[in-house]
């Protein structure tokens, strides 16, 4: 599961993957929600240089005829994403990345109620990440739909997998994360073979992330600064 992430800012995104200084400015946003727009690279069929786009988080497919929109279509499970209709054509002739310096999860925690005893549960939010600072790209598939009355609307989806070992510590699902040297696979039109796209998904990933405990701020969207992913300061020690 991917539901909120940190975005970076356009010019972190441009030196990182060598972009041409395009037209429309991104900031870095500390908790992007889903049905809003983001950034999304994307390789050209001609094989020129890496596109930087604004895409709606929460794929639409190109065939969806209801007047509502998808709404569980920001994460694709990457174990079925080849065979379900509403990721099989992105899955294998759309693909793209969508830039992050980090994202959110939150995981359930046992604490015992100060005033009756009773063991109760409460969750907790962490911040995951691979570098500080340094962004990486997200696995992303892109579908292109047409409102009822013709304005064309781009939209994407993440893809999930099972947690590496050290994501595994916060939550079951993580994000595909593409290592920089499948980068150039991940994006190439030309490749649409279903098994060769496991095949990245399976072998030119990054598994090892670093995670910590983060403000209860992050739990609305509304909120939006760098001091969602300040590490949580524990708790101080009862007083003897």
């Amino acid at each position: 599961m991917c539901g909120r992430y940190v975005s970076p800012d356009q010019a972190s995104i441009e030196r990182h993957w060598n972009l041409i200084r395009g037209g429309n400015p991104y900031a870095r946003r500390y908790n992007v929600a889903p049905s809003t727009p983001v950034p999304v690279l994307q390789q050209p069929a001609d094989g020129g240089a890496l596109t930087l786009a604004a895409a709606r988080w929460g794929l639409i497919p190109a065939w969806w005829k209801q007047n509502k929109l998808p709404t569980h279509s920001i994460n694709a499970r990457s174990e079925e994403a080849a065979t379900k209709p509403m990721w099989r054509n992105p899955y294998r002739f759309a693909r793209c990345l969508v830039p992050a310096l980090g994202w959110y999860e939150w995981s359930q925690h046992e604490f015992s109620d100060p005033e009756t005893g009773e063991i109760r549960t409460r969750k907790q939010a962490h911040y995951l990440y691979v570098e500080r600072d340094e962004p990486v790209g997200l696995a992303g598939l892109l579908a292109q739909w047409t409102s009822a009355s013709g304005e064309p609307v781009l939209s994407c989806a993440i893809l999930t997998r099972a947690a590496s070992q050290s994501a595994s510590e916060v939550h079951d699902r993580m994000p595909v994360i593409i290592a920089r040297a499948a980068e150039p696979d991940w994006l190439d039109p030309y490749l649409t073979d279903a098994g060769k796209v496991a095949a990245l998904i399976r072998d030119g990933v990054v598994d090892a992330v670093r995670h910590y405990p983060v403000s209860p701020l992050v739990n609305s969207p509304r909120n939006e600064s760098p001091e969602l992913i300040r590490p949580l300061e524990p708790d101080p020690p009862p007083r003897g």
